[in-house]
């Protein structure tokens, strides 16, 4: 009782047709890809405008390393 048999859904699918036409149905499928489309397209715009976050170079109080390197390599080139 549950189940449909091959030719119910044949007469559902003429019903379908003969209420939308051919010509609407593939109209619509054709707004659905452009839909996919755009959104894909717009998904692949996000992901090349994002640059990684660059990290804090200095905390407050504290001195970076890297600038601790770098005024020892110009203090010996001084001496």
């Amino acid at each position: 009782m549950g189940s449909f048999s091959l030719m119910h859904w044949v007469i559902v699918l003429l019903v379908v047709m003969l209420l939308f036409g051919g010509g609407r149905i593939s109209g619509l499928m054709g707004d659905v890809a452009k839909g996919i489309k755009s959104f894909k397209k717009g998904m692949a715009d996000d992901d090349d405008g994002v640059t990684p976050a660059k990290p804090a170079s200095r905390l407050e109080g504290q001195r970076v390393p890297e600038q601790d390197a770098t005024t020892t390599t110009e203090e010996k080139t001084k001496v």
